[in-house]
């Protein structure tokens, strides 16, 4: 009688954890905590939740290996997808698990950004990929041989920047027309917030615009290069050279952090 007694209360206490367990594994998946992560080289991450302090940690934490290094990340329909070189696209399979994709090219890739169902990716030689699940990607034409570093949706249009100054919009990631920047310092990152363009560059290059197609220059206080940039919370934050971070309210006045790093920043995003 004591054995069945002792058997029950055994598997009692093993369902009770089995629900416990299964209850918070769908809490992790299903959440999606207000953040922003920058990525960088060697698998480099920085995590903060609000642009000013900031704490690091690898891609290890996240199942992906530190070999490569990692250009670009986006937020979009429930999932992260970061990019990086040798046509390095990971995304996670499970909320945890980050698996590598293939783009069908051997190109380094800069840039991704997400918006109206699609992820796009840019990169070397005017590449660009899209893609409706962050999974399978198709190859577009963008009409220059210039290495495309940044791209982004919003009023209705795609913009994707690039060396030499280089801007180019278009209404659905298929046909891309260049747009004049006004500028020949190379351009690394642009988004669309507070209904404006915002573009970061080398030599400190910060644009903005309300369109896409005219673009105004703002004073960013440095000279280090600048290569990515997001904005969440209420704030812009840009990241780039030596550990660079900068913040602005308006994208117009802007303030250098203390990082705490002197490493290579190539990217920042935002998960809301």
């Amino acid at each position: 009688m004591y054995n069945k007694l002792y058997l029950f209360i055994g598997l009692f206490i093993l369902l009770v954890s089995l629900i416990s367990c299964a209850k918070k594994e769908s809490e992790s998946n299903t959440s999606s905590p207000s953040i922003f992560k920058a990525v960088g080289y060697s698998g480099t991450i920085l995590s903060s939740p609000d642009g000013i302090t900031w704490t690091s940690s690898t891609w290890d934490s996240q199942n992906y290996g530190t070999s490569k290094n990692l250009s670009g990340i986006t937020y979009g329909n429930s999932t992260y997808v970061a990019v990086g070189w040798y046509s390095t696209i990971i995304s996670p399979s499970d909320g945890n698990t980050w698996t590598e994709r293939n783009s069908g090219k051997s190109w380094d890739l800069s840039g991704v950004a997400y918006g109206n169902s699609t992820f796009v990716v840019v990169g070397w030689k005017g590449t660009i990929f899209t893609s409706s699940d962050g999974s399978s990607w198709d190859n577009r034409t963008s009409g220059t041989a210039d290495w495309l570093s940044g791209v982004t949706y919003g009023n209705t249009t795609y913009v994707a920047v690039g060396h030499s100054g280089r801007i180019l919009t278009s209404p659905g990631g298929i046909t891309w027309t260049e747009q004049i920047s006004e500028t020949s310092n190379n351009l690394a990152e642009v988004v669309y917030e507070n209904g404006s363009f915002l573009v970061v560059g080398y030599s400190g290059t910060i644009l903005t615009s309300p369109d896409g197609i005219t673009w105004t220059a703002r004073s960013s206080g440095t000279l280090k290069n600048l290569n990515g940039v997001a904005y969440g919370n209420s704030i812009y934050v840009a990241v780039g050279f030596s550990g660079t971070i900068l913040t602005s309210p308006d994208g117009i006045t802007w303030t250098e952090r203390d990082s705490g790093k002197s490493n290579y920043l190539s990217g920042v995003t935002f998960s809301r």
